[in-house]
């Protein structure tokens, strides 16, 4: 039985190109989709600031316009907050409804390391105890380095270390993505 490790398993072989990325609506309606069943009398959704709140107002509509909903900045929760410091957007977060018992669905767009989910669930405890937490992304990214990961994703679509997927919107809000690859 062969034990060793691949040299690098979270590189994929042939990395994606801007040519290549999928339809970020069809990944949404994916999304929606795969959230419906989830959604109760005591299901609450929590957008990450910026992606994560975009899908989470996109998202209201196909789910339950009255279900409880918030947004979490999460940029003092994050353990290199000293080297990337606040966004250009920074908003406080808001959690106008009680934590406390709720089932909530926490929604982002992109997943990577897991270092932003971490800085939320700590942000969200600060708010009080949910009855649980699901972590639901339109994309996981691969390159993962916390126990962290996302129970739902709309697509697995690795990417090696030196590209960035971001979410973004058209005027008109529906999202795109874009695919950045990082200068050496």
């Amino acid at each position: 039985m062969n034990l060793s490790m691949p040299e690098n398993p979270s590189q994929p072989e042939n990395p994606p190109t801007s040519q290549t990325l999928p339809d970020a609506e069809i990944l949404f309606q994916q999304l929606a989709e795969k959230l419906k069943p989830l959604i109760s009398a005591d299901t609450a959704l929590v957008g990450i600031h910026s992606g994560g709140a975009w899908l989470v107002e996109r998202l209201l509509p196909l789910l339950g316009a009255n279900l409880p909903h918030g947004i979490l900045d999460v940029s003092f929760y994050r353990d290199d907050f000293a080297s990337r410091g606040l966004h250009k957007e920074n908003r406080p977060s808001q959690i106008p409804f009680a934590v406390q018992g709720h089932h909530i669905l926490l929604i982002d767009d992109v997943f990577y390391t897991g270092r932003t989910i971490r800085a939320a669930m700590n942000e969200l405890f600060d708010y009080g105890r949910p009855a649980s937490i699901t972590l639901a992304v339109l994309v996981n990214r691969g390159g993962r380095e916390l126990p962290i990961a996302p129970q739902i994703a709309a697509l697995e679509f690795p990417l090696v270390s030196t590209q960035n997927l971001q979410l973004l919107r058209h005027e008109d809000g529906r999202f795109y993505l874009r695919l950045e690859q990082e200068v050496a």
